[in-house]
């Protein structure tokens, strides 16, 4: 079950979130440090309702936030279609040991059809250059890598953005 989150949850959320720096951190990928994410960053999520969680058995096993926010950092990205109207996906994160049973496609079929639902668009993220499993994912969704941006405080190496445009259904 997706559902929007709300601040009691913000410990199960860090706990996901951290497992899953921790395991990256194991595979030599360094996306996610003890600065991001932190509390303050899904708190703020919460308050502007753009962060959802996936419950299973009653725990929280997975999150994303689906903003219409666009960070400046992105600004100097070459997109596909002008920039009006978009979703922008952050912190996509599954428990390690949820990992491989289509928690992730469950959370982005969420995120599309919701965007298609509103009339978005397009789907715009980023992800770090470290993390092929990521990449392949995204690609294998239809979403075209473009441009690299830079987020000095969790890495020098560069992160990967990628944008799909959806279809506008008539109403």
């Amino acid at each position: 079950m997706i559902q929007k989150a709300d601040i009691s949850q913000i410990d199960q959320i860090l706990a996901v979130t951290n497992a899953c720096a921790n395991h990256m951190k194991n595979l030599g990928i360094f996306q996610w440090n003890e600065n991001y994410p932190n509390a303050e960053t899904f708190i703020n999520d919460i308050e502007h309702e753009e962060l959802y969680v996936y419950i299973s058995e009653k725990m929280i096993v997975g999150c994303i936030v689906i903003s219409t926010k666009m960070d400046e950092v992105y600004k100097s990205v070459n997109w596909l279609t002008p920039t009006s109207n978009h979703y922008y996906i952050h912190r996509l994160a599954v428990h390690p040991n949820q990992q491989g049973k289509g928690i992730a496609r469950s959370l982005m079929d969420f995120a599309e059809n919701l965007a298609i639902k509103n009339k978005i668009v397009s789907i715009r993220l980023d992800t770090f250059s470290q993390n092929s499993r990521n990449q392949k994912f995204y690609e294998a969704r239809g979403y075209t890598r473009l441009g690299d941006i830079y987020f000095p405080n969790q890495s020098e190496l560069p992160f990967y953005c990628y944008e799909l445009p959806l279809p506008l259904k008539a109403s």
